[in-house]
């Protein structure tokens, strides 16, 4: 059973992709001329993604602290990360933030080229060209208002045990002194494991938004201290019992 329902799963998200970015297209045309930084746009992204688990009823929800990215304010956004289903899974905080992801994926057609519309940020890992050009345009879409959503462990954790940090994350928010928001993800990768498209029945999932790193520690730490300050914060929190809903 577990098959066919994987096999309905990932045709709907295929079939309902083609109308959805069509709809992304038309929004990315309409709003050009005023939408610099494709709020619109990203807007309607979130609605797309989380369609799939919210439409799903395996896949329960519940996102904690969201009050703890501001309106307004721009945030570099770090989270461990379990699964591909992260992804989905974080578009439902419905904030404003460009993706540092992977360049492989926005070769994928509809989802990848409603990723370059967005002004998503691309990135080989392991080159070092690559590396500096992402640097280079999370930096300016940070100080242009928009917040950066990247996943420092750099690649999914096969064990569910949080990973070394890379420091990319770190230092782009040294470098235009902007407060990080520390992210848990907790269930993903018990529905959707790394490597695996067969869903794994019913899962709840979590989202906890932890309270922002200061800029003023930001300012006062070197990248290695950050980024250790990160990872414990992150780890305590996976570490801890989750609150029942």
């Amino acid at each position: 059973m577990r098959q066919v329902g994987s096999i309905v799963f990932w045709l709907f998200v295929v079939l309902s992709s083609i109308p959805l970015t069509l709809i992304a297209f038309l929004i990315w045309i309409v709003t050009m001329p005023f939408d610099k930084r494709r709020v619109v746009l990203h807007r309607f992204t979130c609605f797309w993604a989380s369609l799939y688990t919210w439409l799903n009823p395996a896949w329960p929800v519940t996102i904690t602290g969201r009050e703890n990215i501001e309106p307004g304010r721009t945030y570099v956004i770090v989270a461990n990360h379990l699964s591909l289903l992260d992804i989905l899974v974080l578009f439902r905080l419905f904030k404003d933030f460009k993706w540092v992801s992977k360049a492989e994926i926005f070769k994928v057609p509809g989802v990848g080229w409603n990723m370059s519309w967005n002004k998503y940020i691309a990135l080989k890992r392991g080159d070092k060209e690559s590396i500096a050009e992402m640097m280079s345009a999370s930096e300016d879409t940070l100080r242009s208002g928009s917040s950066i959503m990247i996943f420092p462990e750099g690649t999914r954790s096969k064990t569910g045990e949080l990973k070394e940090f890379k420091r990319g994350a770190f230092d782009m928010a040294r470098d235009t002194d902007t407060p990080i928001v520390p992210l848990v993800i907790r269930g993903t990768s018990d529905a959707l494991p790394k490597h695996g498209f067969i869903l794994q029945g019913k899962h709840p999932i979590s989202v906890t938004v932890l309270r922002e790193v200061s800029v003023s520690v930001v300012e006062t730490s070197t990248t290695i201290e950050l980024s250790d300050h990160v990872h414990q914060l992150i780890a305590d929190e996976i570490a801890r019992e989750p609150q029942p809903v």
